[in-house]
């Protein structure tokens, strides 16, 4: 079967290319990818070609598929898991695997699979380990988002508290505890506010940092301050930038109480360091953000380790417990990971759109495979409206869900370049 796929040939080395993809073997799957959102985490892998980790080092001549935020439908699927599997069925992946010590992941390091393409082959470690999901879903671009939102979880859960007499850590950010979210008004900030406003050990007070107001109202408009004191959760957004005072002025949000958790969402150093100082006693810092620079640093007070014992980890992904997760409270609309999304595209934008990602303001950049769009702002499609009739008719559905991409504007996008269910194909 062809497929068509942006391959990564070394450093800042991407194309898109149709290919022919091997008969699958017994012990795999074909897929074919209906929706792949652009991750920060591949512009990074693409900056550093070869020298990546999870990159191998014969990419010039056996190029890797990029993505791994990606969902689809099951093609056709080898002897051993028909049990287990179904042609027809629509599936969730998760790229973290892990498997007996190695770094190799889809997006990073395989030739025939990743998610920037119209169709991949899906490898035996991946069902043995049980990250190939049934997805029941009505919606394919949730199920990617699903990845993103499951490194977020996977961040609360791993965060810790700990306990003066027999020394046990209990897991997870503290019941009615106070959380603040440095740099959380960009795609995962506010995956990371959706996800607090609804889990079982909600916070009392949950503070979202920035720098820009243009941010900060996005935030308010897709996560407002009402709806959060509804779910019983007390939201502040803060421009930081306006502080004379960052240490001071983020204290006395928590009437100097300080935070028992804090996510630190941007690589900065001088942000990492007024997180490390507005923690309260026992205050557990996550270092979310991944930088580039592998000497990476920032100043941490262990006068306030050893004294009142403040601590710090940081996370990558998240676990299939993190993505099952996710994809149910995603399917329950308890989140709603549509807060992530700024843009859409179609598979002949994936390639600038990754080089230039950091370039590009906004928050998470969704492109769907199976046909050619370019990268478009949703807050263009009004003016594009005028002129376009898909625009206009993809503008007053996402109206319809405060600005926001949705299942309706998906399937609108489906029957626009007329992409059918697998059984019409």
């Amino acid at each position: 079967m062809k497929t068509k796929a942006v391959r990564m040939y070394g450093k800042e080395d991407l194309r898109l290319e149709e290919f022919e993809l091997p008969e699958i073997k017994d012990d795999e799957i074909l897929v074919r990818v209906m929706s792949d959102s652009i991750c920060m985490s591949t512009y990074k892998l693409v900056e550093q070609g070869k020298k990546h980790k999870r990159a191998p080092q014969n990419i010039d001549t056996h190029p890797i598929i990029i993505g791994h935020e990606f969902a689809g439908d099951i093609v056709k699927v080898g002897a051993k898991w028909k049990d287990q599997f179904k042609e027809g069925q629509k599936f969730a992946q998760q790229p973290a695997l892990n498997y007996k010590g190695s770094l190799a992941s889809p997006g990073y390091s395989y030739e025939f699979f990743g998610g920037a393409c119209t169709y991949c082959i899906i490898p035996p470690e991946v069902m043995e380990l049980g990250c190939l999901l049934n997805y029941d879903g009505e919606s394919y671009f949730e199920a990617s988002l699903g990845e993103p939102m499951s490194c977020i979880i996977g961040g609360y859960h791993a965060n810790y508290h700990t306990n003066k007499q027999n020394y046990n850590h209990a897991m997870g950010t503290k019941k009615d505890g106070y959380i603040l979210i440095m740099g959380g008004c960009g795609p995962m900030g506010l995956g990371a506010v959706s996800y607090a406003l609804q889990m079982e050990n909600k916070p009392k007070k949950l503070v979202v940092t920035d720098i820009s107001d243009e941010r900060l109202e996005r935030a308010r408009e897709v996560i407002s301050e009402e709806e959060a004191r509804e779910k019983g959760v007390e939201l502040h957004y803060v421009n930081t930038s306006s502080m004379e005072d960052q240490v001071a002025g983020l204290m006395a949000l928590t009437d100097g109480h300080g935070y028992d958790d804090v996510f630190v969402y941007v690589p900065i150093k001088s942000v990492a360091e007024v997180a490390d100082k507005v923690m309260a006693f026992d205050g557990c810092m996550n270092f979310f953000a991944g930088p580039i620079d592998n000497q990476f640093s920032a100043e941490i007070n262990l006068y306030n380790t050893h004294y009142t014992s403040t601590h710090i980890l940081g996370t990558t992904g998240g676990n299939t417990d993190d993505l099952i997760e996710a994809i149910d409270l995603s399917a329950k609309g308890r989140i709603n990971p549509a807060v992530m999304v700024t843009h859409v595209g179609g598979i002949d934008s994936i390639a600038e759109a990754t080089l230039n990602l950091p370039n590009i303001p906004g928050g998470k950049k969704l492109t769907y495979t199976q046909f050619d769009m370019p990268l478009t702002a949703i807050a263009d499609f009004e003016e594009l409206g005028k002129s376009d009739p898909l625009f206009a008719k993809l503008d007053e559905c996402c109206k319809r869900h405060k600005g926001l991409w949705n299942t309706e504007a998906e399937k609108i996008l489906f029957e626009h370049f007329g992409v059918k269910p697998l059984a019409e194909i």
